[in-house]
């Protein structure tokens, strides 16, 4: 671990918190409906789309009609992404004339995996599909699903704020709000500031390039000429970080050359990965009217991040002892850079792969399937926490506030009270929603991996044998089951076996926990406000951040202790006893 690496992260944790208050007011304004400074721009344009969509503003919902819009409205969405692909042949901007996605599972693990924001792919995207599918399918998918996820939040915040009341917002004007104020602008920013640093951005064929020394590929065949995939990039790049979506427009990912070009472009995307969701902390403390309640569960996901963080770049740093006993000097270059790009380092491909499986994102700068086992562990780890350090757009955010109803719940228990949080009871319902949200995570994950597992198809698609390659399998569901999209590589995916599991998986971790925190938010919004007494526990105290973060690691993690155990855990004792 060297000086710059350290100063590096200081430095990105410290913009992240610079950035968290104002865009958390910004985004607290936009959801109240008062005015900010777009909206003598965008406010004709936001009721000219209600007048379009025949929706009246003013109509409030309950969680239930909510809940059906929401899903009414994801269902879609993931059908004609289905549909763009299977005929994109036959669509525009098909420049290098590539056919229907295909076969129908990856198609429609595709459909899914954009619609529920997982962004989990199984095909290599410069080869797979057209610029209008990745346009008009997979980059208006990373628009919506993410708005979905801040407007399910929004309606969760409503239901801590209002009492005795039937109505949680409605979900056609929080979706528009999400999209129009908040990720379209930060997205055009973003994009300008990628084209700036060289992520391509044009409608152009692929580029041929004259090779120096000609090849001959697998045929035989004497080639004289690369191809360099371009297309417009900068924008599906930069919402795909922003809304915490994480597929690539190359099969690379943001370690490829033209979506992730410089050390600038870097940090603009790792801050892009955490940058909303920390901010929507402030956020809710702001429309609850206590702030103090959003910065304590800001430092309880900081204090996790931090920690998570310091292992694995520590055992990145202290380098791969099987490249050791090799005789290869792994000290020069600052630890294992096996798998990671020579212009990011070991510290900003460690800062990535914590922030982006602490989000709900999954894009990479480097290859997960290179670190070192506990270096692996910890992406695995946090995901499998429910991605609520930080976590997704929205769906981070009420996925923690499960684990504080938990808490609160606990506690309650533990005085002999009962449980309150921001003035409203937590009774038994409200325990119940908490738990399917939290019990999602390891019914998402175990039960396909081990299915996975025990079918022939499932156990050739590992290429791997042995603790590593149960690693990698248990990742790609926990990837699947928590919406995150991120791989550790060296399996066979595209098969019926995982696409079709990995379809049901992300389904179940986007809706099993959605629809939950709606009910929450409509059993809350019909409770009084208790004014807080002697007994009250205050959940703005240090003290209660740590008892947020024990009950997060041990209620969220230890489900996972004896697959890890098998895992990552197993590979680090061989490798360490060897």
């Amino acid at each position: 671990m060297s000086p710059s690496g350290w100063l590096q992260i200081l430095l990105y944790l410290l913009v992240l918190i610079a950035f968290t208050k104002p865009l958390g007011i910004y985004m607290a304004r936009v959801y109240e409906g008062e005015r900010t400074l777009l909206s003598p721009v965008l406010g004709p344009l936001e009721r000219w789309l209600y007048r379009l969509a025949g929706t009246l503003p003013e109509r409030e919902m309950t969680w239930k009609q909510y809940a059906g819009a929401l899903l009414l409205f994801n269902l879609f969405g993931i059908l004609l992404l289905y549909g763009l692909e299977r005929v994109q042949q036959w669509l525009p901007l098909n420049p290098e004339h590539v056919g229907a996605v295909g076969p129908p599972d990856l198609a429609l693990n595709t459909a899914v995996s954009f619609g529920t924001n997982t962004n989990w792919q199984a095909y290599g995207g410069e080869t797979t599909l057209s610029y209008f599918t990745q346009m008009a399918g997979l980059t208006v998918q990373n628009f919506v699903s993410a708005g979905t996820g801040m407007a399910a939040l929004v309606a969760l915040i409503r239901g801590f704020r209002r009492k005795s009341s039937e109505r949680i917002g409605n979900f056609w004007v929080d979706l528009v709000r999400s999209n129009l104020y908040i990720l379209l602008p930060l997205a055009v920013i973003g994009a300008l500031l990628l084209v700036w640093q060289g992520v391509p951005q044009t409608l152009a064929p692929y580029q041929k390039a004259s090779l120096v020394e000609p090849v001959r590929d697998s045929e035989g065949h004497l080639v004289r000429e690369q191809a360099i995939a371009v297309g417009p990039v900068a924008s599906q790049v930069i919402i795909k970080q922003l809304g915490t979506n994480g597929g690539g427009f190359f099969n690379a990912n943001s370690a490829h050359p033209l979506e992730n070009p410089t050390p600038l472009s870097n940090f603009v995307e790792m801050l892009s990965l955490l940058l909303i969701p920390a901010a929507l902390t402030y956020t809710f403390g702001k429309m609850v009217g206590d702030t103090r309640q959003g910065w304590a569960i800001f430092a309880a996901m900081t204090v996790i991040f931090v920690a998570m963080l310091g292992v694995v770049y520590w055992q990145e740093s202290a380098g791969n002892p099987a490249l050791a006993r090799l005789g290869v000097d792994q000290a020069t270059a600052g630890g294992n850079m096996e798998g990671k790009e020579v212009r990011f380092g070991v510290a900003g491909s460690a800062l990535w792969a914590t922030a982006t499986t602490a989000a709900s994102n999954g894009s990479v700068n480097s290859m997960h399937d290179s670190y070192v086992p506990l270096g692996g562990f910890v992406p695995m780890f946090l995901m499998m926490l429910g991605e609520v350090v930080f976590g997704g757009v929205g769906s981070g955010l009420y996925g923690m506030l499960a684990f504080v109803i938990a808490a609160v719940f606990v506690a309650g228990l533990m005085v002999g009270r009962t449980p309150e949080y921001l003035g409203k009871k937590i009774e038994i319902f409200e325990m119940k929603m908490a738990a399917l949200i939290i019990l999602v995570v390891p019914l998402a994950v175990l039960v396909p991996t081990a299915i996975a597992l025990m079918t022939p198809s499932g156990r050739a698609a590992v290429f791997n044998p042995g603790p590593h390659g149960f690693s990698e399998v248990l990742y790609a569901f926990a990837s699947m089951g928590n919406n995150n999209g991120s791989a550790f590589g060296g399996l066979g995916v595209n098969t019926p076996v995982y696409n079709v599991l990995g379809s049901l998986a992300m389904l179940m971790a986007r809706y099993w926990a959605v629809v939950p925190a709606l009910a929450l938010a409509g059993s809350l919004a019909r409770k009084k406000i208790v004014p807080p007494g002697p007994g009250t526990l205050p959940t703005a105290s240090p003290l209660f951040v740590a008892w947020l973060v024990a009950v997060v690691i041990v209620v969220g993690g230890l489900n996972f202790f004896p697959a890890l155990a098998l895992g990552p855990i197993v590979e680090h004792l061989i490798m360490a006893g060897s």
